[in-house]
């Protein structure tokens, strides 16, 4: 039976890790599984879901096989163990062929393919990339063209593959595409760019060029990190703990009858979809359907039910926001029985959200909680046990989860006893080695009895069950004149409300308390309601009368990040400007301009240009926490 309560960890663990024979690599891992099950599938892809139907499957021989091939291009264009191999692509098979093959030549990079040029760029060059996979120009996609306008900034990058969509479509609509790509590469000259598929066709699928031996330390990913902060991060992470936390989810849910089918819907670029719906069900042996470039953002979700009736799939992995928007869409007559799981992590599933998707379903949600910096999964309700509503569940296998108080200096003072609020930390053999750039890994560790723990930054408590809580995140916190308000007590109170589909809690600046609540929520599809009304039911329901929201905003989306997340650093910022708008309003400013922006170095800075004299609004303006910048 699969793991229900913390007993059943302890009895994994009863075997030494370094006798449950995990393979070195993730290329070794996937290998393992195709020698073992060559002819059953690995992968499905569809590229529309309208068509969802007309798929491409590779079997296990067949998913090695291209892995190895792509390992085998990046050899050739002189990629070794500790050259970066980029890639800034949409979901395709193409990508976890450049994520896997790209480990197993040398070092890889996702980048989000929604950064904007510069950004793109930027990340590049701080990761001093060798190779860029990205998709070739079409006249749906401009991603090469605003790469290749920022390209001379990063010099390290010395060749470029180009992706196509052309194997997915109808063959004369391909060779279409593939001719007006061949016409495009002749504009860009100056690169020396290729097409992956092309040079992939030419390679050995039998074995790796390199004869290179991968060992579980050596580096085999670099991962932008930074949450919600709004401040990426380059974490740097390795084969071992990749391995590690793709087999730690497997046995937390073995043993099994037969294999699963996972769907991915979230983004290829992020650890949850490479890992959560990647390695972890293909080294147990489960099939992989992955469902249109844009996954969820494209039209997946209007046709999510229908897709797990048609495919029989029996879990997938989301964020709250996308439990959200498929309460919105009728289940009718698809017979989703198959369904056996769905996971949620990467941000707090709010109380009354996770009940009302169970309760329209019957799917279980298994909530969890992990990290970038700890490869991905950390904890997870016990799929054999008890799911507890607003817990993250038990810690997996193998990794050691505790509470810790910290003292006022940043170093530890003693492990918290049971229910007691702290800080989260982590040691295992999933943790990361740090970050890139040295001087961010300031306060990334905690030393206590002299072994090294991530200090995660989030609060939490671990209850008498194993069972853990996340009670905040420091840098989330509100704090209204010295009293810390935690924004889950303002959230979770607002999501009760009918008319509430998604809400955000944030800080406004204030002069005299430092920060005030403020809250922001998107209605649910076919519903209306007011602030005032909204006001009202906030001060019925939340306890805490510091936490009740100084105001509400209604909008028609909140902000999200690419994998789904509210994007809170948005909102603080509309709250910087809104602020600095009212003073210079009420100082007969009208000529101003104002922008805010997240600054590695400064944190939040709003830049300023105004034609008055600037002298009394900037003495007002010291009275906030912001920085500000003058523009003249």
């Amino acid at each position: 039976m699969a793991v229900s309560t913390i007993a059943d960890i302890h009895k994994i663990e009863a075997v030494p890790l370094a006798q449950r024979d995990l393979p070195a690599s993730t290329y070794a891992a996937i290998k393992r599984t195709a020698v073992r099950l060559p002819d059953a599938p690995a992968l499905s892809f569809f590229l529309d879901a309208k068509h969802f139907g007309e798929k491409h499957v590779w079997t296990y021989a067949e998913l090695l096989a291209d892995i190895t091939r792509a390992a085998n291009v990046f050899h050739d264009l002189g990629i070794g163990s500790g050259d970066v191999v980029a890639f800034v692509l949409p979901n395709l098979p193409e990508t976890h062929f450049t994520i896997w093959g790209g480990e197993a030549a040398g070092i890889v990079m996702a980048i989000n393919p929604m950064l904007d040029g510069s950004q793109i760029v930027e990340l590049l060059q701080a990761a001093k990339a060798k190779l860029v996979v990205t998709m070739a120009p079409s006249p749906d996609n401009d991603l090469w063209q605003k790469i290749e306008a920022n390209l001379a900034a990063a010099p390290t990058v010395q060749q470029v593959l180009w992706v196509s969509a052309a194997p997915y479509l109808p063959a004369e609509t391909a060779k279409k595409l593939t001719d007006a790509v061949k016409l495009e590469r002749s504009r860009y000259a100056k690169w020396s760019i290729n097409d992956l598929h092309t040079l992939m066709t030419a390679q050995p699928s039998s074995h790796l060029k390199s004869g290179r031996t991968i060992l579980s330390s050596d580096c085999s990913s670099y991962f932008c990190t930074g949450g919600t902060t709004g401040m990426p991060k380059i974490a740097v992470r390795t084969h071992g703990a990749e391995v590690f936390d793709a087999w730690a989810l497997g046995a937390n849910m073995r043993p099994r009858n037969a294999a699963y089918t996972l769907f991915c819907g979230l983004p290829l670029f992020h650890v949850n979809g490479q890992l959560v719906t990647g390695l972890f069900p293909w080294m147990e042996g489960d099939h992989v359907v992955l469902g249109t470039p844009q996954g969820y953002r494209g039209a997946v979700l209007a046709r999510f039910w229908e897709i797990v009736a048609h495919y029989q799939i029996n879990l997938f992995s989301g964020v709250p926001t996308i439990y959200a928007a498929l309460l919105q869409q009728p289940i009718n007559d698809n017979d989703i029985s198959s369904l056996t799981y769905a996971l949620c992590g990467a941000a707090p599933m709010p109380v009354e959200l996770f009940r009302e998707f169970e309760r329209k379903t019957g799917v279980r949600i298994l909530e969890g909680y992990g990290l970038t910096e700890a490869a991905c999964a950390s904890t997870t309700n016990p799929p054999g046990g008890e799911s507890r509503v607003g817990s993250i569940g038990l810690r997996l296998a193998y990794q050691d989860l505790r509470i810790a108080i910290i003292d006022e200096q940043g170093a530890f003072e003693r492990f918290a006893k049971v229910d007691e609020a702290g800080t989260l930390v982590i040691k295992g053999p999933n943790v990361f080695v740090g970050y890139l750039e040295e001087t961010q890994n300031r306060g990334v560790w905690l030393d206590i009895n002299g072994a090294n723990w991530l200090n995660t930054g989030d609060l939490g408590r671990e209850d008498a069950d194993g069972y853990f809580w996340l009670t905040g995140r420091k840098k989330e916190l509100i704090i209204r004149g010295g009293h810390n308000i935690d924004p889950k007590l303002i959230e979770e109170a607002l999501q009760g409300h009918p008319s509430v589909g998604m809400v955000a809690a944030v800080g406004c600046p204030d002069a005299y308390a430092g920060e005030v609540p403020v809250a922001y929520v998107q209605l649910r599809t076919g519903t209306t309601v007011t602030t005032e009304e909204l006001s009202e039911f906030a001060t019925q329901h939340i306890s805490e009368r510091a936490a009740i929201p100084k105001r509400i905003e209604i909008l028609a989306q909140l902000p999200v990040t690419a994998v789904g997340k509210i994007f809170k650093p948005a909102l603080q910022r509309i709250e910087i400007k809104r602020v600095i708008l009212k003073e210079a309003a009420e100082l007969g400013i009208t000529e101003i301009e104002v922008e805010v922006v997240q600054d590695p170095r400064r944190g939040m800075l709003a830049s300023i240009s105004t034609n008055a004299s600037y002298e009394q609004l900037a003495l007002v303006l010291g009275h906030y926490s912001f920085q500000v910048d003058w523009r003249r």
